[in-house]
């Protein structure tokens, strides 16, 4: 799909009880005649607005109390539209902070307490530089396997000592627009597959790099 909007569709032909709007970063207000027509055509129905063909339709229970009681932020409403639910943070535990300068192209970044002094290098060339890509995957994987020990520990589940994750996250276009995709490959030696499948799947609700991306770029996670 090209940038920009498109229309509206109709997604209950595909099994899917949501209209998508599809557009350019998330922008709602180039569609504001078409959206009285949607709401016109399926007025209970729930409106999204997704940027482009990977993003995929999210079903929230219905109702304050069970979104509430299923962990799911409250919806934050423009009056036509509930914009992309948005979860205010109630306790702050860290804050990072990085400065960075000269961007992709043999640029540098350091954070404020002075433990991390990286170079960039263009999408993974040649040069002792790294990619923000590769930063992104370890940071992702990081806090994946965080999660996984957190609900381990919650489902008094022993993990395997040399339990580990490869993360591969990909930069590409699609029609001309950039796009992230990722994939998680986690490592359970010795567990037994069920058990692990349904120990990630948990953990990819809990953590926090899987609930920002969810809906957003095209993930895939693996038990291997």
């Amino acid at each position: 799909m090209q940038a920009g909007f498109k229309g509206v569709f109709d997604c209950k032909k595909l099994n899917v009880p949501t209209l998508i709007i599809h557009g350019d970063d998330n922008q709602i207000v180039p569609i504001a005649a078409s959206a009285h027509a949607a709401v016109k055509l399926a007025p209970r129905a729930r409106l999204r607005v997704l940027p482009g063909r990977s993003a995929r339709p999210v079903q929230y229970p219905q109702g304050p109390d069970q979104r509430r009681s299923a962990g799911v932020p409250e919806v934050v409403s423009n009056g036509l539209f509930d914009k992309e639910r948005i979860m205010i943070l109630e306790k702050l535990l860290y804050t990072a902070k990085a400065h960075t300068t000269g961007g992709r192209e043999g640029g540098a970044f350091h954070s404020d307490d002075g433990r991390l002094d990286v170079k960039l290098s263009p999408l993974g060339g040649p040069g002792a530089g790294i990619s923000p890509e590769q930063l992104f995957a370890a940071g992702w994987s990081a806090c994946f396997l965080a999660a996984i020990k957190l609900v381990a520990g919650k489902k008094k589940v022993t993990l395997p000592a040399d339990v580990a994750i490869d993360a591969e996250v990909d930069l590409g276009t699609t029609h001309g627009v950039f796009g992230l995709a990722a994939r998680l490959n986690v490592s359970l030696p010795g567990m037994d597959r069920q058990a692990a499948q349904a120990l990630v799947e948990t953990a990819h609700q809990v953590c926090p790099y899987s609930r920002a991306t969810r809906g957003n770029i095209d993930v895939t996670i693996t038990v291997v």
